[in-house]
Order: structure tokens, then sequence, then C-alpha cells
């Protein structure tokens, strides 16, 4: 549900164009970000107050360079380039952009071009110290624009007030820029004209209103509930707009957590009142799931029975008394997940498939609703907070959609599972009594196809080994692996060799997201 009049971000594929919408929405103005290549109309219906074009990994006369349609600097629409973007606004418009003889990596200082009176950088030093990364300059204007600021060895900052054409080949979005924030901010609210109503509130008042006018006021929905904050958001915000014609189900999986069904169902049902209905198909994923390895096969399988089971529930509640067609299945999709399933970034690949969004199958009895597929984490918790969640749930700990199955590396099996489901609860318990829950992005055990030799009284063993993996975050888009102290270290890796049968190491990941992702499958 991508909101009109807000800012839209095309994407080259550049390593910060998350952070630049991020910094956007900072300020309660709506941004989205869509492919460098989409069609200026699309656009166009979108009613944006501005545009900014990413950065990106390549150069502008590169045979496969990514470009958009010029069309876009024609449509009346204020445009910011960073980087990349800037380039390619100065050879599309007629300039010269040029290998350079000093590439500019990392920090350096740019002076604004005195006397300018350029409106992106009023109120602000007449140097600054800057993030750059890139090896391309502008080194011709294009007719109409104006430098605004250098470096020593390129331009910086380039202009057409008259168009509303702006440009910097530096970020003002990365932390390391100074007054990168309000560079951002003087584009948003001094050239596009912007207001400051994006938030809460306002999110969820027009959500639930184009919920409702969307449903009508005859069909129903169904809203696959997993008990995490994505989901529960979702349904509360559905569950204002119609009420009780949504039906809220919980599926036992086979690949949850230690005891999460049961707990998960009285939460839910007596802490926040939602009509929830579990039901119990383990055996049907875990039929699924036999002698398969491939972890984008796993997905998708579990994808399908997903629907499939949600399918017959429909249908069986259709078949009960007073109950109006179920057209609509609710989702707690976030902003992470669309990106690296369905690669709205430009000219970047497919990460891994989520099944919430790809891994769902082509046909589908249902209407998808996913109120929260253009927000990121945190920005669900806070409207969690706004709809009066309680904070146990807003704390808990990202879950994947297929489970503990992208947790057990190999064939899924009830075995496996079960050693899983025993030291991913010692992690937890824990960093909990280590007072980090809190403080750390997601916390969990992977079960390893792995076995090494080692000892355990004075017999020789050939056990499992399990690894553990915690992460520091924002928003899941990038991470960083938690430096937690060593004695929480030595208490998880000792207890879940001393109580999980066959586990006889344990391990440490210690990857960043980049390159790696969080999850191991």
């Amino acid at each position: 549900m991508t909101e009109r009049g807000g800012v839209v971000v095309l994407d080259f594929g550049g390593q910060y164009t998350q952070l630049i919408a991020r910094r956007i929405r900072e300020q309660q103005v709506f941004s989205t970000i869509l492919p460098c290549t989409v069609a200026p109309e699309e656009i166009r219906k979108l009613e944006p107050i501005g545009i900014v074009l990413s950065g990106g990994p390549s150069s502008v006369y590169d045979k496969d360079a990514p470009v958009c349609d010029p069309e876009v600097l024609r449509l009346g629409i204020p445009v910011l380039g960073i980087c990349y973007g800037m380039q390619w606004i100065a050879k599309t418009l007629g300039g010269q952009v040029e290998k350079s003889d000093r590439r500019e990596y990392g920090r350096g200082q740019m002076n604004v071009q005195a006397g300018c009176g350029s409106a992106l950088f009023a109120d602000l030093p007449n140097s600054l110290r800057i993030w750059s990364s890139h090896g391309d300059s502008v080194l011709g204007l294009p007719p109409g624009f104006r430098a605004t600021g250098r470096t020593e060895s390129a331009l910086a900052a380039l202009e057409d007030p008259q168009r509303k054409i702006y440009a910097v080949q530096f970020h003002p979005e990365v932390k390391h820029t100074d007054r990168g924030t309000d560079i951002l901010r003087n584009f948003l609210f001094a050239v596009c004209g912007a207001k400051a109503t994006w938030g809460g509130a306002a999110f969820i008042e027009e959500t639930v209103e184009a919920i409702r006018r969307r449903v009508g006021p005859q069909h129903h929905a169904i809203c696959a509930l997993s008990g995490g904050v994505d989901s529960t958001v979702a349904a509360v915000l559905v569950h204002r707009a119609i009420g009780e014609r949504l039906t809220n189900v919980f599926v036992n999986s086979g690949v949850l957590r230690k005891n999460e069904f049961e707990e998960t169902l009285e939460m839910l049902r007596e802490r926040l009142g939602l009509h929830v209905i579990g039901v119990d198909a383990s055996e049907r994923f875990l039929a699924q799931l036999k002698g398969v390895v491939d972890p984008e096969e796993k997905r998708k399988r579990i994808g399908r029975e997903f629907i499939a089971v949600f399918a017959k529930k429909a249908r069986e509640l259709q078949r009960g008394e007073a109950h109006g067609e179920i057209k609509f299945l609710v989702q707690g999709t976030l902003y992470p997940d669309v990106i690296e399933s369905v690669s709205v970034k430009g000219p970047s690949a497919t990460i891994k498939t989520h099944h919430n969004v790809g891994g769902l199958p082509e046909k589908m009895p249902f209407e998808l609703i996913e109120p929260l597929r253009d927000l990121f984490k945190d920005e669900v918790r806070r409207i969690g907070r706004d709809l009066g969640l309680p904070d146990e749930l807003l704390q808990k700990h990202p879950f994947p959609g297929p489970g503990l199955a992208v947790r057990l590396l190999g064939e899924v099996t009830p075995e496996d599972l079960a050693t899983l489901r025993e030291a991913d609860a010692i992690v937890e318990q824990e960093i909990r009594r280590a007072g980090l829950y809190n403080k750390v992005w997601q916390a969990f055990a992977v079960l390893l196809p792995v076995r090494s030799v080692g000892v355990m009284g004075d017999f020789r063993t050939y056990g499992l080994t399990v690894a553990v993996r915690v992460v520091e975050s924002e928003d899941a888009m990038t991470a960083d692996w938690a430096r937690l102290p060593a004695e929480v270290l030595e208490k998880i890796s000792t207890r879940i060799v001393n109580e999980v049968r066959g586990v006889t190491r344990v391990v440490y990941d210690i990857s960043s997201k980049p390159p790696s992702t969080i999850e191991w499958e």
C-alpha cells in the first residue's frame, strides 16, 4: 500500500539505497524504493513530491550501465542525484563524465561555492566533511547547470534550480558526512515542499481505511498469523478495518521453536483478544520436506503448503454458519522481505526467497493484503506501540517464515529438529539471563551437517555441531555479529554440549551482513 505524495528513490544498485529511504522517513516524509528501470508513468501515478536517484557500483559509460528513462528529469518533479545518480544526470543532459585521475573513497572535504545561494546547502557551513565512493567525475557541466560544491580534485555538487534538479557526488545519507541529514532536509522541505506528516498515527489511519475500501462490506479475510511482531501488527490493523470478518490462523508447521505453538496461541487469544484458530499441520509439512536439502526448495515447499493449509481452512470456515466469502490472505510481509525476494534493487539479484513473498505459488485462491510491505522492522515496532501492543511482543526477535527448516542445514528430520529446538532454547535463555535479549536483533542456534571427533568421559565421540548466531541490526538490511561477553558464550556452549544429546561442538558465527545473510539458508 504505497502512499502517494512521498518521495520515490530510484535504485541503481547502490549499497546505501535503503539508507536513503530510511533517512527520508526519519524526517516523517514517506519514501519508497523502485528500480531505476521503472516507467515514468508508474512514478507519476504515485504523485511524488520528489525523486532521488541513488548511487551504484557501475560507471555511466559502461556498456551495461543501469539507466532510467530520461523522461524522469522532465516530469516537473524535483530530483536529487547522489553519486552515480549525479553522473547519470550529467551524462544524460549533455555533460561530460570521465574516469578520475584521483579517485575519492572515504572521508573528504567539500567547499560550498561562495555566493551560490544553493537551497541544498542553506544554513550550512562553507566547508563540510563528506563521505565519497567514486572513481568517475563530472568534468563538464550540462547546459543550464552550475557548480555549487567542489573537493580538492573533483566537482562535488551541481544544480539547475530552474528545473529543480540537484546532484551531489558524495553520500549525504551516511553518518560520516557532516550535516548530511540537513542536506536531505533542505531538499525535502525547501526544494520539494514536503510536510512532516508521515508517522504512526497517519499510517494507521490511512492503512485501515485503505484495507476497509479494498475488502468492501461483504468479503472476509484470513490471516497467516505467526505470533511474531510483523504478522500480529498486520492482523491488528486488518481487524481494525473489518472486525470479526478477519479470521486468524496460526499453523503449527512442525518447524516452530520449543513450546511456541501452545504459548503463542495463549498470548494471541488471552493477551490480545484476537480470534485465532490453531491448526496442527506438522505432519503435512514434514512430509513435504522429506529428502529435501536445497534451501530454496525448502522455502518454496513450505510456502505452497501454507497456502494449501489456509485454503483448506477457508473452505471449512465458509461451510460454517453465516460466513461470507474469504477472498483475502493477510501477511506480515516487510520491506526487506520484498527487496531480497523479488529484486526491486535495480540491477541486483534475488538473494533468497521468503515464504511470504517469493515462496508463494503464482496462482492462489486469495488476494494478498500486506499492510506492512513498505516498512522496516523498527518502523513496524513503532506502529505496534501506537496500536497498544505489549512490549513483550514488540521486542520479540524475528523468526523466519520457514522456521527451523532454514536453521537446520540439510534434510529436515524430526530427530534433528528436536536437537535444534533444545539448543535454540538454551541460546535464548542465556541471552535473556545476561540481559541482552532486547539489545540484540536476533539470537539463535543452527544445526550443521557436520560431525567432529570429541571426547566425553573416557569415550571417543563423533558428534553434531551447533553454530550460534547473534547479530545486531536496525532493519535487517545490514547486520553485524554481536560481541558477546566470553562468559555468556561459555555458558551457552557448556549447556548445549551437556544438555543436548548428540552435540559435542559449538561454534560462534562472526560473519556480518553483507556478505552473509542473517539466516544460514
